[in-house]
């Protein structure tokens, strides 16, 4: 979850839609769609309802179907000499102009009557052939039962076509099965084929799916009738001829030769093998091979039936589909009274249309207006006034996104000032020291001992802290501290921190300690310098604010996650109050507030402490109780200081 920044407000979702701007917008716009909409259809059914009588353009449906019945009477007719009645009764269910033609344009059939050659549309609605099914326009059902290779219509049957006395045969066959397969609990039911072969289809198969008696689980081995799954004599003899031009056709692609099954499929047998290559050893053909004979079968059994159909189904010919009354389709009726209608519904939709543009319009702006004339003063310096805040919506939350912005501005500026002071009066301080002091040695009133000597290298030396405390500050904000992380044990660094401060802390009368911790604190990766200055400026500051006889104690320990190393320093002073705290890591804060340095510092010393913590991915963080003392704590990651990119990357590995 992000953290949120000084001066930010309280993140809040998403407005719910009824109070949204766009939900506003969008109510408008179904507003503005529904009375449109209905004002279109209202007019539409007042003005058209007797205008159009016949639907505009092909009728796909019903193409599909004229297309679907010649192809099976082409299928099942060796010619189109008896097509008129047919044609003509497709005319008259479908209410369309149909004209069969040969290759050349010459009408063998029309619904019309007769129709000239010129008059002919110039585009045939499809070819109609029952050896070459054109997918696109042929029935569901046609395209179940058309093998996908061939592209035959399933109801070209020729030669395979059964004569009655053997559909009879196979259709009491097929009863007694059925009866034998219901006597058992299993469903079924007789379908015949184009060629009048009776199937059974067992119940949940699927229409078209036949199932064939040897193909039922064991349970009903006692039902199954071989004789209905061998070929009658028909049968026999046109696939012993489809076999032989199939076979015709594998010869002269020195293919070996195929047996056809009724189902057309096949079984390979040897492929003729010349003299030279009957003493070579056979070796096992690869699998590409073995597809690509397939292919070759597969394409030979199809021109095989081809060529075994031709003679048995209507040569192909060309349908040409349109209007009765060539094309023309009736338009609306615009008289007087429904111009009339038209001109003001339409006037009556615009004025709606404008005046909720208008509203809506108007009160998005009014908030705009507003903000514009906040930024604009802001821009020319004026004093920043607060935007009212009216409404829950998007412009709403952005008026007071706006207002927070601008006191956050307000509060900028005045830290600002602040801190040109501040910085203007800490430097003023030591200057003003080594000038009288130098002042004085020029007019002789003060010696050049080496008490005043001291006395002004201290003030250099502290004009010299401010300076380079600034220095940290603005490398910080510039993202340019340079960290040398490297494994350290935070126990001694503690203690090195204490011993420096040891002489400081006696003379002030403060006991200085390291608390130690078992089990030890975990090794932690980060730059002893930058750390070791952090840690020292939280113990001078707990020094300076701790009475004498109090004490100030370091103290180290790892998270419960161990993925952190928590640094603390406690001391037993006056306390921070409550209403302080969230200003302690503030530039030239300072509980003192009469500016002595002896007392109150520089107020620099903990903003470079919590820069020092960001910098190495961590934070600073203190807590206090009045009158009871205060505990400063940094939390640093274990890993070190997140690795930087970009040419300013200043962090090194050691």
């Amino acid at each position: 979850m992000r953290r949120r920044r000084p001066g930010e407000g309280p993140r809040r979702d998403r407005p719910p839609l009824r109070k949204s701007l766009s939900g506003r917008l969008l109510g408008v716009s179904v507003l503005v769609a529904t009375c449109s909409v209905a004002a279109t259809a209202w007019l539409a059914v007042q003005t058209t309802s007797g205008a159009i009588k016949q639907e505009q353009g092909q009728n796909l449906a019903d193409d599909t179907r004229i297309y679907d019945t010649l192809l099976g009477y082409a299928a099942t007719h060796p010619g189109w000499d008896g097509v008129d009645a047919t044609v003509r009764d497709l005319a008259r269910s479908t209410g369309r102009h149909i004209t069969v033609t040969t290759q050349a344009r010459r009408p063998l059939a029309d619904s019309a009557g007769h129709t000239a050659p010129g008059a002919l549309p110039t585009q045939a609605s499809a070819t109609v052939d029952p050896l070459s099914v054109d997918t696109a326009l042929a029935a569901d059902r046609t395209r179940t039962a058309t093998a996908s290779t061939d592209r035959i219509d399933a109801r070209a049957v020729g030669p395979f076509r059964l004569p009655a006395a053997e559909r009879s045969q196979l259709r009491a066959l097929a009863r007694r099965a059925t009866s034998c397969l219901r006597s058992v609990g299993l469903a079924s039911d007789i379908v015949v084929g184009p060629s009048g072969r009776p199937r059974i289809q067992t119940v949940g198969t699927g229409a078209g799916t036949g199932t064939s008696t040897a193909t039922l689980p064991p349970v009903y081995d006692k039902c199954t009738t071989d004789a209905l799954d061998r070929p009658t004599t028909t049968e026999r003899k046109a696939l012993a001829a489809l076999t032989r031009l199939t076979n015709s056709c594998l010869t002269r692609q020195d293919h070996s030769r195929v047996a056809l099954s009724l189902d057309l499929t096949w079984e390979q047998g040897p492929r003729p093998v010349p003299a030279q290559e009957a003493s070579r050893a056979p070796t096992p053909a690869p699998v590409a091979t073995v597809a690509e004979d397939d292919r070759t079968v597969a394409s030979c059994v199809s021109t095989a039936r081809r060529e075994q159909l031709t003679s048995y189904v209507a040569a192909p010919v060309l349908l040409l589909i349109g209007d009765p009354d060539g094309g023309t389709v009736p338009g609306f009726d615009l008289s007087p009274r429904n111009t009339a209608k038209i001109a003001g519904v339409a006037a009556l939709v615009l004025a709606l249309t404008v005046g909720a543009s208008v509203l809506a319009g108007t009160r998005l702006v009014r908030p705009l207006y507003a903000l514009t004339g906040a930024a604009q003063r802001l821009r020319d310096g004026g004093a920043a006034q607060p935007v009212p805040v009216t409404t829950d919506n998007e412009i709403g939350r952005l008026a007071a996104a706006f207002n927070d912005m601008s006191a956050h501005r307000a509060r900028l500026e005045e830290q600002r000032k602040a801190m040109v002071s501040d910085v203007a009066h800490e430097l003023r301080t030591p200057l003003s020291t080594i000038r009288g002091w130098l002042e004085a040695a020029q007019d002789g009133l003060a010696d050049p001992d080496p008490a005043f000597v001291a006395s002004l290298l201290e003030e250099a030396v502290q004009l010299q802290h401010i300076i380079d405390d600034l220095q940290d500050l603005a490398a910080a904000d510039a993202d340019a501290l340079r960290l040398h992380p490297r494994p350290l044990r935070v126990e001694e660094l503690l203690g090195q921190v204490a011993a420096a401060h040891h002489v400081r802390a006696e003379t002030a009368g403060v006991t200085l300690a390291v608390e130690q911790q078992a089990p030890p604190v975990p090794e932690l990766t980060a730059d002893p310098v930058r750390l070791r200055q952090a840690v020292a400026n939280l113990v001078s500051n707990a020094i300076r604010h701790t009475e004498p006889g109090g004490t100030v104690t370091l103290r180290a320990h790892a998270t419960e996650s161990g993925d952190e190393i928590v640094v603390e320093v406690a001391d037993t002073g006056s306390g921070i109050p409550e209403t302080d705290l969230p200003y302690v890591f503030d530039r030239f804060w300072r509980a003192e507030k009469s500016r002595n340095r002896r007392t109150g510092g520089s107020g620099l010393g903990l903003s470079i402490v919590r820069k020092l913590a960001q910098a190495h991915g961590g934070s600073a963080t203190a807590a206090s109780t009045e009158g009871e003392g205060s505990v400063f704590a940094l939390r640093l990651p274990r890993t070190g200081p997140p690795p930087r990119t970009g040419p300013d990357a200043t962090t090194t590995a050691v």
